[in-house]
This record gives structure tokens, C-alpha cells and sequence, in this order.
């Protein structure tokens, strides 16, 4: 079960308040690393996604033995993180919140195993986002019922490649 997850942006506290529209949540500060927003949505889950100033690393016992934050000065901008992330609202209201902030989407198929919209925060950080109508050939695919046969689909898929 994930319940938050973070990542570093170029503008935190403007990517946090987008992603909390989507989510249907709150924003607020995140003080435990200066700059930085927290977008949650408000459910039972607890679903928080934090946002850090882009070139926050986290590191270990900075302080009193728990992890802490640095800021390195030249950070990468593309990264091999992205989360897929169920949201309340519909393809066309993300479209219209993503074309004021000015990020592309892409609705897509992943070869034909479930559906997403990839989300390009700031464009250049994707997150899949899995709307009402898509969610559930997303779980379907991943329930427990359905991984042995996933596991092989996934194997044919890298067959091909």
C-alpha cells in the first residue's frame, strides 16, 4: 500500500496546488525541508504526494539519526521516477487543468495491459494518472487473481523488444 511518495520540481508550491486539483485534496507547506509543498488528497489512505525544491536529496542521520535534506547546486532534470496514482476526476477536467498550467497529457495504452494518462509535471516529470473510467483494468490486470497471467504478458511484451 503507498501512501505518499515525493519528488523534486522546479516549483513546489505550483505543481503541489496543481496536483491537489486533480486529487480533489488540500495543499499546504511541507517546513521539514524549506520550499517545499505537500499535495494530499484528503482520503482514507492518507494519499500525500510531497514536493521538494528540485536538487533535494534525502540522506541518512541527518539529524538525531533520521533522514534529513541536502541541496545539491546542479541536479539532472529527467529522472526514472513516476508513480501511477487513481484520481477522482474525469480525462477531459485533467486536460483542462493541465492545459492552465501549461503540461502535456497523453492518454495512453500500455500495450494493451491497462490504460493511463501520462501527466508531464512541468514537462519533464511523468505521473500516470488513472481516471474513474481506467481504474479498474488497471486493478484488474494487478489483482491477485490475475498476476500469474500478467507476469506472462509482461514476458511476451519483453519477448518482443
Amino acid at each position: 500500500m503507498l501512501h505518499h511518495i515525493s519528488v523534486a520540481v522546479n516549483n513546489p508550491r505550483h505543481v503541489a496546488t496543481v496536483m491537489a486539483e486533480i486529487m480533489q485534496g488540500q495543499v499546504a507547506p511541507f517546513p521539514f525541508n524549506p520550499g517545499s509543498f505537500v499535495a494530499m488528497a484528503g482520503d482514507e489512505l492518507g494519499t500525500m504526494i510531497e514536493f521538494y525544491p528540485l536538487g533535494s536529496e534525502l540522506i541518512p542521520d541527518a539529524h538525531e539519526g533520521q533522514a534529513g535534506f541536502r541541496l545539491v547546486p546542479q541536479p539532472t532534470r529527467y529522472v526514472s521516477f513516476h508513480a501511477a496514482i487513481s484520481v477522482p476526476i474525469s480525462l477531459e477536467e485533467i486536460e483542462r487543468i493541465a492545459d492552465r498550467a501549461g503540461w502535456r497529457v497523453f492518454p495512453c495504452s500500455r500495450d494493451g495491459l491497462f490504460d493511463v494518462i501520462e501527466l508531464w509535471v512541468e514537462n519533464w516529470l511523468m505521473i500516470e494518472l488513472l481516471t474513474p473510467a481506467i481504474a479498474p483494468k488497471y486493478l484488474a490486470a494487478f489483482s491477485p487473481a490475475n498476476i500469474a497471467e500478467l507476469v506472462n504478458q509482461l514476458s511476451l511484451v519483453d519477448a518482443r523488444r
